[in-house]
């Protein structure tokens, strides 16, 4: 049997580090937003009752990306069965890649997403969208985020999500410069900061009951862009507010960069 969903990415209109855990992990508040940029990914199973556990296969159309237990539909998988109990025969994932990958637009986290929402399909476990948050949460901190999508507030390490009022219709224009940026380096970067922490995430929040686009632009804001200050990444928002944009930051942990337009000309 075979089922195919679309996996969405996601994009930060607000990411504040708040603090770094005793565990290492750190206490974060975001503003996340799914958008139409999106990855297919195709799950081939045999739901029927198996006497031995099969194996997890992974391909991908794109060069570069890990097709091995490392990537996070594979985890994801695995993650699923572990909680169900489930003895599985063979499982194919296929990927067909749309969301570029070391971006901040949680492609992996998408994809793994809608390995989970699949699965429960396709073996017909009826498990709740909470439940199926909670196995996402042991494979990476943006796939509950994935498997419910929307506009969402998140906090903790980013898988405590709380609806909000919904995003106005708008259009988002991504650039994914060539840069990588290490996620180890912005989170060290932003330790080391001092001061006061300031926290975007509840003005954006509130700004989105003006339903104004402008208004909430006003509150675009993303503490790793700040602490490394690159210059590829000033230039692709200066470029965007030359071409109009009401607000434009980096989205998760880079590089890719957001843009809020308010008409489909200027975008």
């Amino acid at each position: 049997m075979q089922l195919k969903a679309l996996a969405p990415a996601k994009i930060n209109l607000t990411l504040d580090i708040l603090s770094r855990r005793p565990d290492g992990y750190h206490e974060v508040s975001m503003l996340m937003q799914t958008v139409s940029l999106y990855e297919e990914v195709t799950v081939t199973a045999n739901p029927e009752e198996v006497q031995q556990e099969g194996n997890i296969t992974i391909t991908c159309d794109k060069e570069g990306v890990p097709c091995d237990s490392s990537n996070i539909a594979y985890k994801a998988a695995k993650a699923f069965f572990a909680r169900t109990g489930i003895i599985h025969g063979d499982v194919s994932i296929d990927i067909k890649k749309g969301i570029p990958f070391g971006a901040g637009l949680a492609g992996g986290s998408a994809d793994g997403a809608a390995v989970i929402v699949i699965l429960n399909r396709l073996y017909d476990c009826k498990l709740s969208e909470q439940e199926l948050c909670e196995i996402g949460e042991k494979v990476g901190a943006d796939v509950p985020f994935c498997i419910v999508g929307g506009t969402k507030k998140a906090t903790g390490t980013g898988t405590t999500l709380r609806k909000v009022r919904t995003l106005p219709k708008c259009y988002v224009v991504i650039c994914k410069p060539e840069l990588s940026i290490s996620t180890a380096k912005a989170y060290a970067l932003a330790d080391a900061r001092t001061g006061a922490v300031f926290s975007y995430t509840d003005l954006c929040v509130n700004a989105l009951y003006s339903g104004s686009i402008s208004n909430i632009s006003d509150f675009l804001h993303n503490d790793f862009e700040e602490v490394l200050s690159l210059d590829e990444i000033n230039i692709v928002k200066s470029t965007m507010y030359k071409c109009k944009a009401c607000g434009s930051a980096m989205s998760g942990s880079g590089s890719a960069v957001v843009g809020l337009f308010v008409s489909n000309r200027r975008a």
